[in-house]
């Protein structure tokens, strides 16, 4: 018997709704489905994998799709353990088109054995927002205060913020339900800017969903060990451990999480003070990453959450418990580091403060603390001036004689100033439009050094993204989504052609992981083992494999990606070359042939450093 994709099709200006499906091999999962109803209605779709609710860890993750709002193309985010109930309404996805006449919140629920209730109830978000915890936390109450008693088995609920709506970088949150109690654990699909798309395009700010409809999921622990076994000579629960370590606690570094793992090891390759870290000396760098991290921002994280084992999962039970908390403020590494030392800030209680800021108001924080950390020396260099932000003071972005605590505060209370500003749209600070066009705006006005102060990815007209936060070109890339790790991160250097093969390629296993509905926390098996899996569960490994390589080059058909625009981009890519040789002692031909070629004409050397890693990309991802 055929197996399909079954997916709800839902009109928000009428309500209406209706049931259709998708048949297996012609489409698998939440990516090649969604890449094809984007084009087709330009919905925004959410879904999950074919294992969602099955024994295998990490396959429980939302995804979301469509044509972004900040990006400009088809893109991809996906957010953690909210599959699992998901996974309770009997569906694979729901796709979203037209918008609802005022703002509402959506409502799915499902028994087993009957029809999806839908409604669509008209909210007074603004009023909402500015009740009891504050942006989208009280949104996500409201919905639960309101709906919950109509639910068998407790839902999920999705919600955005005032980002949403001033801007198009406005992420959606969500947050497993226990007991009745919302846990700080707070999950997120932020890169993207479907927060925006969601109440923006469509007039929904939160969506609340569940039920007790039973699907026949993959739960035979005996035939996945024997998988297992057959592969990596150890049980599925024993390869998981292995390979969510660094997530968890590495022994080698005595700490772990993305935030732990990553700030004991950067040394001088952290970035701080808006990428301006780039320019200092080594010695430089390295006295910021031990004085201000190792001795106190990461002390602080290590004693306050990792000794006390102040840990969760996001909602399905996993043993890589990657929330690391202290009390109610989650700490991952990209959040804490565009809001922490990129923006001057090296003091947890400091960046504990921002990046609440950002998350009520349901910013990607991501972009958000890029954007702020390009504003902040924008203030510096008196670009712009704190009254016409309508704001007080100005940040420190020296770091000799630089206070960790007073100083991190100091810093930390003018980006909560400048959120505040965004999101009011005080002054000048209107990004409704995008970070890139306000800069491009600001620059015709006040001079190119403004655009050349921020560093971004640039797509199309008005496309944007603040990339991650790792100093390798890898993140500058001309792929067709970025901000996320569709592309190569690692610190060594690549030559440019390579590099863009390597991309390539790390787009193609991101994409099983995304389009099956997984973590890629657990990619340490789920990228070899999947089509594996496909393979016997469906006679059709095959297809799968050919089909993932289809839909990459799909997308990537559409890759409208710019030349770096800013100055900072340049000379990130210039410093990295330089450093690679002079501190990591990368001796290659090659190497040493680019410095040459920067030192002489570092415009001309990044323009084909670019096409080069364009190439590299084209000649992977090509449809045959």
């Amino acid at each position: 018997m055929d197996t399909h994709l079954k997916t709800l099709l839902i009109d928000a200006r009428t309500s209406f709704y209706r049931l259709k499906r998708f048949r297996l091999g012609n489409f698998w999962g939440p990516v090649d489905l969604g890449l094809f109803l984007s084009g087709k209605y330009n919905s925004l779709n959410i879904g999950v994998g074919l294992l969602a609710g099955s024994l295998f860890p990490g396959s429980n993750r939302m995804v979301f799709s469509g044509f972004s709002p900040c990006w400009g193309g088809f893109f991809i985010s996906s957010m953690g353990g909210a599959g699992l109930v998901f996974d309770n309404l009997g569906l694979n996805m729901i796709s979203i088109v037209g918008k609802s006449d005022t703002p509402s919140i959506l409502y799915l629920n499902r028994s087993h054995g009957e029809e999806i209730d839908l409604k669509l109830i008209p909210v007074d978000i603004f009023r909402i927002w500015q009740q009891g915890r504050k942006g989208v936390y009280s949104l996500m109450d409201y919905a639960w205060n309101h709906f919950t008693d109509d639910f068998k088995i407790d839902p999920q609920i999705l919600a955005v913020g005032p980002a949403a709506w001033a801007t198009d970088f406005g992420a959606i949150v969500s947050a497993p339900i226990n007991n009745g109690n919302i846990s700080f654990a707070d999950t997120w699909a932020g890169r993207g800017g479907f927060g925006s798309k969601l109440l923006q395009e469509h007039g929904i700010a939160g969506i609340i969903y569940g039920g007790t409809h039973l699907d026949e999921d993959f739960r035979d622990r005996k035939v996945a060990d024997e998988w297992f076994i057959a592969k990596y000579e150890k049980k599925l629960a024993a390869k998981d451990i292995e390979a969510t370590t660094k997530y968890r606690f590495d022994p080698n570094f005595q700490t772990g999480g993305t935030f732990g793992v990553n700030y004991s090891t950067l040394g001088g390759s952290m970035l701080s003070f808006n990428y301006r870290s780039i320019y200092m000396d080594e010695s430089d760098r390295i006295d910021i990453h031990k004085n201000f991290v190792i001795d106190h921002y990461l002390r602080q994280f290590n004693e306050e959450t990792i000794l006390p084992k102040q840990q969760s999962h996001c909602g399905e039970p996993c043993v890589a418990v990657c929330k690391k908390m202290h009390g109610e403020y989650k700490k991952d590494y990209e959040p804490y580091q565009t809001m922490g030392p990129l923006s001057g800030i090296f003091d947890q209680r400091a960046a504990e403060k921002l990046n609440h800021r950002a998350d009520l108001y349901g910013f990607d924080a991501i972009s958000a603390g890029g954007v702020l950390s390009w504003l902040m020396e924008c203030l510096v260099e008196k670009f712009i001036s704190p009254e016409e932000c309508g704001i007080r003071g100005i940040p420190v972005f020296h770091y000799r004689d630089f206070d960790v605590v007073a100083t991190s505060g100091h810093n930390a209370k003018i980006g909560m100033e400048l959120l505040d500003g965004i999101v009011e749209r005080r002054g000048i600070l209107d990004l409704s439009s995008g970070a890139r066009k306000f800069a491009r705006h600001l620059s015709r006005e006040r001079g190119s050094q403004i655009t050349n102060a921020f560093l971004y990815n640039a797509f199309a007209r008005k496309g944007w993204i603040v990339p991650n936060q790792y100093w390798t070109p890898g993140v500058l890339s001309p792929m067709a989504i970025m901000g996320k790790y569709y592309m190569d991160y690692g610190k060594e250097f690549i030559p440019p052609r390579e590099l863009g093969r390597k991309n390539a390629d790390r787009f193609l296993k991101e994409l099983v992981l995304d389009n099956m509905g997984f973590c890629r926390f657990h990619r340490g098996w789920a990228e070899e083992m999947l089509p594996e899996i496909i393979g016997s569960l469906y006679n059709m490994k095959d297809d799968f494999n050919a089909h993932i390589h289809i839909t990459a080059s799909r997308i990537n058909s559409r890759n409208s990606s710019v030349f770096w625009e800013s100055e900072r981009n340049i000379d990130f890519i210039q410093t990295f070359l330089t450093r690679k040789h002079t501190v990591d002692s990368d001796n290659t031909a090659e190497l040493q042939e680019w410095i040459r070629r920067f030192d002489d004409n570092k415009h001309e050397a990044a323009l084909n450093f670019w096409y080069e890693i364009h190439k590299g990309i084209q000649e992977t991802l090509r449809e045959f």
